[in-house]
């Protein structure tokens, strides 16, 4: 696979957000507090974006949290909200800080290092992660590749729309939702490949007023949308290959598509779940622990087989039938890389901009 293949990303940056997912115990009967022979707690604390953890306990996080505590005898408790959301709370807890690990998607990862939420460690296998899916700086490493993308419903719509124009048509009214930009990731996606598509953020801003008349209205979460789509009750909504890929398994009427501008391509971009320590983690040591294991090859080879999603080292080439199916996926789309230095300097307006253009 080429390597813009191999880049990925999901949520909350402003605004105060109820974290509806609870602090949690992942993979490990350690009771919580327990301690080793050095009286050091044995446990690792991750707040992490959606999309990695299935509610069913067969995720990517569910296997490699279980291998991990096996091995280790750390236990891994686990909270999960959009990855603006997961910045925020850590950033209120500053004075107090209870996270070890922190993984988002971009632009959330560089924005929790520009706060300086984030320590250096470079994980073991770091090493053969390609140079744009790290910090040069050491402070966070992808562990997961991904890509935007859009669902439909395969039952009700008897082929994928193809172009950001026919999501206007009347037949979408109340049938078409995304997630909110600025609260979720791959809302925020939304207006990042729209931009990329129309030429600039006059050009979509004016698209994107156009389809309001269609959007069901804001969400804040991406996951929740796909169960919807599959039931029916929309026909299209955002989101992202490795998620959406992980949940057509359970959900038989979904399916998976880009969207293109009217006589151009199908285009995505990479939203990798990129990894941090962070800083003052109060137990940084099981928390370099976890992410070396994260980037071992024996949890890469699993990011396929059990995740739906794209190793993010490049030494790891799987063979798997997801990896096949992926792969073919992803043939013929356009991949582009956003600047995400300017994302970053720029999103509030971003956002501002969309707001005063759909009147959210």
């Amino acid at each position: 696979m080429p390597r813009t293949l191999l880049l990925r990303g999901a949520a909350a940056v402003t605004g105060s957000l109820a974290l509806t997912a609870s602090l949690t115990a992942c993979g490990g009967s350690s009771p919580a507090g327990s301690a080793d022979s050095k009286g050091a707690e044995k446990v690792v604390t991750v707040y992490s974006a959606d999309g990695l953890k299935s509610e069913k306990g067969d995720g990517w996080y569910d296997r490699v949290f279980a291998d991990f505590t096996k091995k280790t005898g750390i236990e891994v408790k686990y909270v999960e909200g959009g990855s603006g959301e997961m910045v925020q709370r850590a950033v209120r807890e500053r004075t107090n800080t209870q996270a070890d690990v922190l993984i988002t998607l971009p632009p959330f990862i560089q924005q929790a290092d520009g706060k300086g939420l984030l320590q250096s460690y470079v994980p073991q296998g770091a090493d053969k992660v390609n140079g744009a899916d790290k910090s040069t700086a050491g402070k966070w490493t992808s562990v997961v590749n991904n890509y935007f993308g859009f669902v439909y419903n395969k039952k009700e719509l008897a082929e994928a729309p193809k172009t950001w124009e026919e999501l206007l048509d009347a037949r979408y009214k109340g049938k078409l939702q995304y997630s909110t930009p600025g609260v979720a990731g791959d809302g925020t996606a939304v207006l990042i490949k729209s931009m990329h598509d129309f030429g600039g953020k006059e050009p979509a801003m004016e698209y994107l007023k156009k389809l309001q008349a269609n959007n069901v209205g804001p969400s804040s979460s991406t996951s929740k949308l796909a169960p919807k789509t599959d039931k029916g009750e929309l026909l299209v909504a955002n989101g992202d290959v490795q998620m959406n890929f992980a949940q057509s398994k359970s959900m038989p009427n979904l399916g998976i598509w880009f969207p293109a501008k009217e006589g151009g391509r199908p285009t995505t971009f990479a939203l990798p779940y990129a990894a941090g320590l962070v800083d003052k983690a109060p137990h940084s040591e099981n928390g370099k622990k976890l992410l070396d294991h994260l980037l071992s090859e024996e949890a890469q080879r699993l990011v396929s087989e059990v995740g739906g999603g794209f190793p993010a080292r490049s030494d790891v080439k799987p063979t798997d039938a997801n990896a096949v199916e992926l792969t073919k996926l992803m043939t013929g789309v356009e991949i582009f890389e956003p600047d995400w230095a300017d994302i970053d300097k720029n999103l509030t307006a971003y956002v501002d901009a969309w707001k005063s253009a759909t009147g959210s």
